[in-house]
């Protein structure tokens, strides 16, 4: 079953993430985003940028564990914590 990523930007540094099933069940989750990390990673820094960056790393996330099971709010830069290939994955 795929999931829907919705993606918002609250302010300049935090997004808020929706991820539904279609089961109709969903997960939010509040990611903050660390001054030069999406630039660390190789992509722009436009909202666009941040948006498909978020978006490829929810599916990055979901694909190796449930909606319920990512943190409700965290940093972009701890997915590396849990997932070391993250960073080489999702980098550009």
């Amino acid at each position: 079953m795929e999931a829907k990523i919705s993606i918002e930007q609250k302010d300049t540094v935090t997004w808020q993430v929706t991820v539904s099933d279609a089961d109709g069940s969903e997960s939010q989750h509040d990611v903050g985003i660390p001054a030069n990390y999406v630039e660390s990673l190789g992509w722009g820094s436009d909202a666009a940028s941040v948006k498909e960056l978020l978006n490829r790393s929810f599916e990055f996330l979901l694909a190796r564990e449930p909606k319920e099971s990512i943190l409700s709010s965290f940093e972009l830069n701890v997915i590396e914590n849990y997932f070391p290939e993250y960073r080489k994955e999702i980098g550009e």
